[in-house]
């Protein structure tokens, strides 16, 4: 699975643990989908991998702002 573009969040390493408290190792999954997301500052459509998280807060402050905010060039 691939990480997010801004952010960088992958997948964590985690545990099953059983009634019995029998621990198995698994991976807990991130929610990344592919988007394009519109840039007004360069008048363009720009396609990034994003975790849903990523993508309500660059509704709320755009994607310019976010991506700065993690030193991200687009």
């Amino acid at each position: 699975m691939a990480k997010s573009d801004i952010t960088g969040k992958r997948k964590l390493l985690a545990q099953n643990v059983s009634h019995s408290n029998i621990k198995t190792k698994r991976w807990q999954l991130v929610n990344i989908q592919t988007r394009r997301v519109w840039v007004p500052e360069l008048n363009r459509f720009v396609k990034l991998n994003l975790t849903t998280r990523d993508i309500r807060t660059i509704d709320k402050i755009g994607v310019v702002a976010y991506a700065k905010r993690y030193g991200v060039a687009l």
